[in-house]
């Protein structure tokens, strides 16, 4: 995963699940609570996330974790 962290670039559902662990519901539970980066639209009927700030975010809660 150190390679992918190299550059910025979009992340779909099933990547964003795989690098978080957490599923599709409790994704969406945290953004709507403020608590997880946003989706973006990337299309008419698509959205993603920035890799940085899912990166950061699992980086966040690894930190407190310790």
């Amino acid at each position: 995963m150190s390679n992918t962290k190299n550059f910025r670039r979009i992340m779909r559902l099933p990547e964003v699940i795989e690098t978080t662990g957490y599923r599709r519901a409790s994704i969406y539970n945290l953004m709507k609570s403020g608590k997880f980066p946003r989706a973006r639209s990337i299309g008419a009927r698509a959205v993603g996330w920035d890799s940085q700030e899912i990166y950061d975010w699992v980086t966040e809660r690894l930190d407190a974790a310790q």
